[in-house]
């Protein structure tokens, strides 16, 4: 690295604090001018913090941040684009209520009063073609699954023309196909001449997209290093302190009655249309199934059809042995059922109260957190520092409002409450989803052991190697039909990925 070389992006000495908490810790960043910076650190070492520093959102403490030599003030969002940064972050910037082409030109001030939408619309729609980012530009947000809604944050940067690229775990919501895609827009990038910074905990894509690597721990740089230089064992070991091991161990199966049975299951989806297409399967105790597919598939809804939170249409649902078709969330809970949710901002956990609250969630109706209709604080509290301790959930108390973790320890807060309720059935929709390779390596650790424990665990996940790692059988989704169910010890890699695209259906019946 030729250092006597003005880099594109330079924050020096970055300073910046929470209520009880130091996230950045006199940090210094440089990225070169058609290069790719990779971002790496646990979960609440303070990578998001930094990179919200630079796209605007927060005001540094301290420090001071240069754009191709110049100091740059960057005060707001909007002066960030100024300067051409542009940032995908972990919590999508997007409007429910509004449809993907007025999200792409929402705040775009170079876009007359009344926007023409023909024109928007063409330029969408071959950019989405260009990078293979499919979505429908006159879907509403709120339509979308958590991955289409990513691809329209990906898009939106595009269309501004962006020339620092700020992408923070943008390939957890895609299948490994779409990360290629992604990895290909990237490299795109890099031939203009623009630069990008990849915040991930996926080694394999640490290796596969970027230049160099820089490591946080606790708000400070621990390392900095080419990409050429290291290892995904080496950067693992920087990042948590610790050799983590990349494969999971687990007994073979023991499997017990049926714990959760679907029959000819069918329902709509949020636009009305049919989403799940005649499910059946049995799931069944001392078991992990996998559901494999690319987002947007019928992923979402089976697990809502199954939790109490999507009526179906048709078919029957059982949950150890009785019938619980189209009955509450409620109800579903109280037969034993845990649910780690795809979204865990808006569904998984409430942001302003707080991690003991969210913790206590599935069990202060009873003793030992309540007392008839009395909750008692000091129990709860003590519940919650023992669920902290055990997850490492990094949080300055247990008093301290969830919205103010990351997001990774927002996970661990709902991976905590979900493993602590379940009682017959665990459904999993990509629990590992942002977590750094350490609580990746704990979450699933703690998903074989409740399978070990007589527990069904349904488990969604767009990681194959992840899915067949953890699985002892895996079904294929692909437009809301079962595409097969396999076992994971004898399955092609490559035949299930031709079924995620909905090719040779016949051959995996």
């Amino acid at each position: 690295m030729n250092d006597t070389v003005v880099p594109k992006v330079e924050m020096r000495n970055i300073s910046k604090s929470f209520p009880g908490v130091v996230a950045n810790d006199c940090v210094d960043l440089k990225l070169r001018k058609g290069d790719v910076l990779a971002l790496l650190g646990e979960n609440g070492a303070g990578k998001s913090t930094l990179m919200n520093v630079l796209c605007g959102l927060y005001r540094p403490d301290r420090g001071e941040i240069y754009i191709d030599g110049k100091y740059a003030e960057i005060h707001s969002p909007r002066d960030a684009q100024k300067y051409g940064i542009g940032m995908v972050h972990q919590n999508f910037k997007l409007v429910d209520s509004m449809n993907v082409l007025e999200n792409i030109i929402l705040g775009l001030r170079d876009e007359p009063f009344v926007p023409d939408l023909k024109r928007v619309r063409s330029r969408l729609v071959d950019l989405a073609s260009q990078y293979h980012l499919d979505v429908d530009p006159s879907a509403s947000i709120w339509q979308l699954s958590v991955g289409e809604q990513q691809r329209v944050e990906i898009l939106k940067l595009l269309y501004r023309n962006a020339e620092i690229l700020i992408l923070d775990e943008p390939t957890a919501v895609l299948t490994p196909q779409e990360s290629h895609e992604l990895n290909r827009v990237v490299h795109v990038m890099k031939q203009e001449g623009k630069s990008a910074i990849f915040i991930t905990h996926k080694m394999e894509e640490v290796m596969e997209f970027s230049d160099h690597v820089m490591v946080l721990r606790k708000g400070k740089v621990v390392d900095e290093t080419s990409t050429a230089e290291t290892t995904p064992k080496e950067l693992a070991r920087m990042m948590v302190g610790r050799e983590v091991l990349f494969q999971i161990e687990k007994k073979p199966m023991a499997p017990g009655k049926v714990a959760l049975e679907l029959s000819h299951i069918e329902a709509l989806g949020d636009r009305g249309l049919p989403a799940l297409k005649d499910i059946s399967f049995r799931l069944h105790a001392g078991e992990i199934l996998g559901i494999a597919g690319v987002a947007g598939n019928g992923q979402r809804e089976l697990a809502e059809v199954v939790t109490g939170l999507r009526r179906s249409s048709k078919g029957k649902l059982q949950i150890d042995g009785k019938d619980m078709t189209n009955k509450s969330p409620l109800e579903i809970i109280r037969r034993g059922v845990a649910h780690i949710p795809q979204d865990r901002v808006s569904v998984g956990a409430a942001g302003d109260l707080s991690v003991a609250s969210n913790l206590a969630m599935k069990q202060y109706r009873s003793r030992p957190l309540a007392a008839g209709i009395f909750l008692l604080q000091n129990k709860i509290l003590d519940f919650a520092r023992t669920l902290i301790e055990k997850f490492r959930i990094s949080t300055p108390s247990p008093k301290t409002q969830v919205k103010f973790l990351s997001g990774g320890n927002i996970q661990k807060t709902i991976l905590a409450r979900e493993i602590g309720a379940a009682r017959t059935l665990m459904i999993a929709v990509y629990p590992s989803r942002g977590l750094d390779v350490g609580a990746t390596e704990t979450v699933r650790r703690q998903l074989v052991s409740q399978r070990d424990a007589g527990l069904g665990v349904l488990f969604f996940s767009e990681d194959l190697d992840e899915l067949l790692q953890i699985s002892d059988r895996v079904a294929v989704l692909f437009e809301g039909k079962m595409m097969g169910v396999f076992d994971t010890n004898t399955v092609n890699i490559d035949h299930i990925g031709m079924l995620m695209a909905g090719m040779d259906r016949e051959a995996g019946a």
